[in-house]
């Protein structure tokens, strides 16, 4: 189903679109590394899309274009099964510039979630921001801000400490530093010109299914 989360009023000039998918099928593991904590709450992983599960291409609006990573099935697989809540976080700026609408995004997605239903996989949520500073002002959600994180967190019962934020970009990053959990940056999309300058904190793999296996390697 799709929720349409509610904003409190709010002076800044933007317009709340953020919108989030839930289906909270995948259920946690009896134990591993995405297992339910001390805390009682669920880790995720927190993954950017374009440039991490699908081929990046700018302003995607076609499903045509949707074309899966090598290796990204077998990682959400391997991160599902483990016990992870996998949790998609997609800045589309695309929207607030015009060069897509609300309504192709979500064509798009749903090509994704398609494509990862055809292997047997469920996203428990995708959220994703239209925003863009210049076009629609500031908001709390695009990427490294944490709204879409602290929202997905909420609705689903995660613990941001004991989770990972992977992207292709700093941004995708950011989030980790904080609300405390670790960040991965792929080599894949933009991934290989954003390594300069990352934080030491962060680890890089090649790809989505080498992150994973970093973190199923804690």
């Amino acid at each position: 189903m799709r929720i349409q989360p509610s904003h409190p009023p709010s002076p800044k000039p933007w317009t709340p679109v953020t919108e989030s998918r839930v289906s909270g099928t995948n259920e946690p593991g009896p134990d591993g590394p995405g297992s339910n904590g001390a805390s009682g709450l669920r880790p995720a992983v927190f993954l950017d899309r374009d440039g991490t599960i699908i081929e990046e291409a700018d302003y995607l609006s076609d499903p045509e274009g949707v074309r899966l990573i090598p290796g990204a099935v077998e990682a959400l697989s391997l991160l599902r099964d483990a016990g992870f809540a996998l949790v998609v976080v997609t800045n589309q700026s695309g929207i607030a510039r015009g060069r897509l609408t609300v309504e192709d995004y979500k064509a798009v997605a749903l090509r994704l979630d398609e494509d990862l239903a055809s292997h047997g996989l469920t996203l428990d949520a995708t959220y994703f921001c239209s925003h863009h500073p210049d076009f629609t002002g500031d908001c709390p959600c695009r990427k490294p801000a944490t709204g879409m994180h602290r929202e997905a967190s909420e609705a689903l019962g995660l613990d941001p400490e004991a989770s990972y934020f992977v992207g292709d970009k700093k941004r995708d990053l950011l989030p980790a530093l904080e609300m405390g959990g670790q960040g991965i940056l792929v080599r894949t999309g933009y991934g290989a010109d954003q390594e300069d300058g990352l934080p030491a904190v962060f680890q890089i793999a090649d790809d989505l299914l080498h992150a994973a296996g970093l973190i199923l390697s804690r």
